[in-house]
């Protein structure tokens, strides 16, 4: 069986501040503020029919969730900022790319996710890919002007080249 990788999450240190305290509200305040919403609920009789506490158990399944995923996050997080000055794709990296066959046909995009950037205000006007997604592996430590290949959603293979990378500045 094969073993699994452990993905590195790369954070910014607002980031990684940010999404810690916003661990730390739902696994402390946020969990027994709506345990004793629940509990309030079950007080009032026939849970069957008790619309506020299948609410509070429908919110305390999304919160519980939520927790698992920023634990996760932070767990395999390497804190640090975008490179100052670099030629190769790395997460936080504002990246052009032309698709192969029409050089005009350009995108430009940062290299991360809005939420693990810590930029979500910056970045509205901005495209933002992740380096899980299928393009962004695919040109993960690139140079400018070198080309990679990857498959679509549709099953075709679409061909795109490094035109230029830049450390993203918010």
């Amino acid at each position: 069986m094969a073993e699994k990788v452990q993905e590195v999450v790369w954070l910014t240190q607002e980031a990684y501040d940010k999404l810690k305290s916003e661990l730390d509200q739902l696994s402390g305040p946020g969990r027994a503020e709506v345990t004793g919403r629940i509990a309030a609920a079950r007080e009032e009789g026939d849970l069957r029919e008790n619309g506020g506490y299948h609410a509070a158990r429908e919110e305390q399944g999304q919160q519980e969730a939520r927790i698992r995923q920023l634990t996760d996050m932070l767990r395999q997080a390497q804190v640090g900022e975008a490179a100052k000055d670099t030629d190769e794709v790395a997460p936080g990296v504002l990246v052009t790319i032309a698709f192969f066959g029409d050089e005009s046909d350009t995108d430009t995009f940062v290299l991360g996710s809005r939420e693990l950037l810590g930029l979500d205000d910056a970045l509205d006007s901005t495209n933002v890919y992740s380096p899980q997604s299928p393009l962004g592996n695919a040109i993960l430590g690139k140079k400018k002007g070198d080309s990679a290949s990857y498959e679509a959603p549709n099953g075709s293979t679409i061909e795109v080249t490094v035109i230029d990378v830049q450390p993203f500045r918010s």
